[in-house]
């Protein structure tokens, strides 16, 4: 099983935004960022797609395999 690479952390640092304030975001808790940003946690395609839309990027800019 291929395992989700993300750059979350990466553009999330660039934005300068906090974790609680994407988790804010996306609906989500800060946990569930911290899990996604170290490839703990594969978000749903539906998490997925909002963390893309808030980073005005296309999904596959975010996460990848």
């Amino acid at each position: 099983m291929h395992r989700v690479r993300n750059r979350v952390y990466e553009l999330r640092q660039a934005k300068s935004i906090r974790q609680e304030d994407l988790a804010h975001h996306v609906g989500v808790t800060r946990q569930t960022i911290i899990a996604i940003e170290g490839g703990n946690y594969t978000p749903s395609v539906a998490l997925a797609l909002r963390i893309a839309h808030f980073f005005k990027k296309h999904v596959d800019e975010v996460f990848y395999f």
